[in-house]
């Protein structure tokens, strides 16, 4: 019962996040789904939710060019920070881009150094990697090739990686080993580790990673089966970091999750699992049933302490809130945080 204890005594607020990874270019924190508008635009009562359940800052995903500088966008006017790359599923975008798929990777690496510092910049490569689920999007030869080049990005502009592996864990380390990347996260070729995002793997699969000197992210979806909560189990607490992949990984009451999340204390299950309403009766100020939110993630932290019952819950999400911080460079969060 390690675990209860400091969510008993500390104020709700006492704990803090980093969401490193959030879609929030997503159409649905506008209120519009598959192309219908269902409910107003409530982008700003979202973001409010997830101060209040102690996000501190987020990063928000670029799946490909043209998302990337949306995210942007968004990064620099609400104050957080942006991954830049392509998707291994939108990889064919390399090769349909008009001028070629070198001319593609250049307008990568030209937005990246255009928002290197200052307010909004860019934290991270990707989201860039293989998806053996999805090769109906793209060939897995087009993925491993365009993977390739965005870990020479890496490499050149001396930026940790938003890593991507589903389905392909084999061919997906051995492009990272014959990169570079086999050892301390590629920091001798010039690289700065990096996170496997919304991690699904084995136990095999993540030790492998973290001996590598990478870092894994989990969501809800790394928390939906019991063998996801094995794999969960052995994450160690100075390569975790969390994340909810919004609007996307949403905690379910089906997920090998819920028997965690039912011991989650009222004051803290208010504040990352707040009553949902379905978005045909949504209700101003009240987050919208199916779509996840940036407020869930201490329900992500809190089952993962449940797995580690050595360390209390604060000592858990101060882990993943330091790790965060030292591998994507945000130190300047520390101030007032």
């Amino acid at each position: 019962m390690a675990s209860v204890t400091p969510a008993t005594q500390n104020s709700p607020g006492s704990y803090r996040f980093i969401d490193i990874a959030v879609n929030l270019t997503d159409p649905m924190f506008r209120g519009s789904y598959h192309g219908r508008k269902k409910h107003e635009d409530d982008f700003e009562a979202m973001l409010e939710r997830s101060r209040a359940a102690g996000v501190k800052s987020m990063m928000i995903t670029g799946g490909s060019l043209e998302e990337s500088r949306e995210a942007l966008e968004l990064a620099r006017k609400y104050d957080l920070y942006a991954t830049v790359g392509c998707h291994p599923t939108r990889s064919g975008q390399f090769d349909e881009f008009p001028d070629g798929p070198a001319a593609y990777l250049l307008e990568l690496e030209k937005l990246i150094l255009e928002n290197m510092t200052g307010r909004g910049r860019v934290a991270a490569i990707g989201e860039c990697g293989l998806d053996y689920d999805r090769t109906h999007f793209a060939p897995a030869d087009v993925q491993r090739k365009h993977f390739r080049t965005q870990l020479g990005l890496a490499k050149k502009l001396h930026l940790p990686l938003f890593l991507h592996s589903r389905a392909a864990h084999a061919d997906f380390v051995q492009i990272l080993r014959e990169e570079g990347f086999g050892q301390d996260g590629g920091r001798s070729v010039g690289a700065k580790g990096g996170v496997v995002h919304s991690f699904t793997g084995t136990p095999e699969e993540a030790a492998e990673l973290m001996d590598m000197g990478f870092h894994i992210g989990l969501n809800g979806c790394s928390l939906k089966t019991a063998d996801n909560l094995a794999t969960a189990k052995t994450i160690r607490l100075d390569k975790l970091m969390f994340e909810t992949d919004a609007p996307w990984c949403s905690m379910t009451s089906t997920h090998a999750s819920k028997q965690h999340l039912s011991s989650l204390p009222a004051n803290l299950s208010a504040l990352y699992l707040p009553p949902a309403t379905k978005p045909e009766s949504f209700v101003n100020g009240r987050p919208v049933k199916g779509r996840n939110e940036p407020s869930a993630i201490g329900g992500v932290a809190w089952t993962v302490s449940k797995l580690h019952p050595e360390a209390t819950f604060e000592r858990v999400t101060e882990a993943a809130w330091r790790n965060a911080m030292e591998v994507f460079g945000l130190e300047e969060l520390t101030h007032g945080a």
